[in-house]
């Protein structure tokens, strides 16, 4: 067993394999800069059997005084805030955020995020902590 960087070459048969999952989301494109590490395991045969793609991505916290206006003023605040900073991630090639509520808050808070074209993510989150 080898593992080794990626190259173009092992192009399609990391595409059978994501194919063959049938997990229904589209393949990544491995060219984007956004892929931090791309690794592959090579099997005896010198051929790609495993791979591991891994793409920046951000985690939001929004930190805010409640008592600082009335709830329309904040509202407003938080939908300038929301603007700036999607045009900020964008700025520096993310596609994607994710927002972890606290359990206490997720009902009620969970709303103003899908106003703002946020959906639920249906796959459970698990985090590997690194440092």
């Amino acid at each position: 067993m080898l593992i080794r960087e990626y190259t173009d070459a092992d192009l399609a048969a990391l595409e059978r394999m994501h194919a063959a999952q049938g997990f229904g989301y589209p393949f990544p494109d491995v060219a984007d800069p956004i892929f931090l590490s791309k690794l592959v395991v090579e099997d005896d045969a010198g051929q790609a059997v495993m791979a591991s793609l891994v793409r920046m991505t951000a985690e939001v916290y929004l930190l805010m005084d409640r008592s600082a206006a009335p709830p329309k003023a904040g509202w407003e605040r938080l939908l300038a805030l929301h603007a700036a900073a999607e045009r900020a991630a964008r700025a520096r090639g993310l596609a994607d955020a994710h927002a972890f509520l606290p359990p206490q808050i997720e009902r009620t808070f969970a709303r103003r995020l899908v106003r703002l074209g946020w959906v639920k993510d249906p796959w459970p989150a698990y985090c590997k902590k690194l440092a």
